[in-house]
């Protein structure tokens, strides 16, 4: 015979929404719900709320991809950006990380992903002639790749290399700087911004 589980549906429903999270697993998922739950409704509320509100009205800037109220973001908006620098993140994350050692003032395409054939994860998926088309408008001169120095986004760097050169256009990658298998959304600005400066061409 079945054991049915003790806890009530919205409880089960709000540990499954939280292990979804990065690096938070079912133990972790369900502390969370009940610190919520028990300690803090407020807060609750106030996550769902955001949550929602996130997801209602939020979009993808039609230059960089990334997330935006607007059609396009306030960083392609900005009248004071080099627009013939054009850096390829991963993330808004590594966009974030980039922006915060204040060295880098081009634009920037958001990938949303990285090429990760084992999980169905290719150029289609991650629609790159998107990105070619951004980087081909004329205006860029140099395309940074800042994916990350992980197996996954080596491999994403090499295709775009290979892509965007087959173009006409100058192709830079991050200087080792960043530790090889790391995740730029982690690394220190300090380290970011050194490798910034020591790019080189791919």
């Amino acid at each position: 015979m079945a054991i049915v589980s003790s806890e009530p549906q919205p409880l089960l429903a709000l540990v499954d929404a939280l292990k979804r999270l990065p690096g938070v697993g079912v133990r972790t998922a369900r502390r969370m719900a009940y610190h919520l739950l028990q300690h803090d409704l407020e807060a609750a509320q106030h996550l769902g709320q955001a949550l929602t509100q996130a997801v209602q009205r939020l979009r993808h800037c039609e230059q960089c991809n990334g997330f935006t109220e607007d059609p396009v973001c306030a960083t392609c908006e900005h009248a004071q950006r080099d627009a013939t620098l054009l850096c390829v993140v991963e993330t808004p994350a590594d966009q974030n990380s980039i922006e915060a050692t204040h060295g880098y003032q081009g634009l920037y395409y958001v990938l949303m992903g990285r090429l990760a054939p084992l999980e169905g994860v290719g150029p289609e998926e991650l629609d790159f002639k998107r990105v070619l088309t951004r980087a081909d408008n004329g205006v860029v001169q140099e395309v940074i790749l800042a994916t990350n120095f992980t197996a996954e986004g080596e491999t994403t760097a090499h295709y775009l290399s290979e892509a965007l050169r087959g173009r006409g256009l100058k192709v830079t990658r991050l200087a080792r700087g960043v530790p090889a298998g790391s995740e730029i959304e982690y690394v220190d600005a300090g380290t970011v911004a050194w490798a910034l400066m020591e790019r080189k061409p791919t």
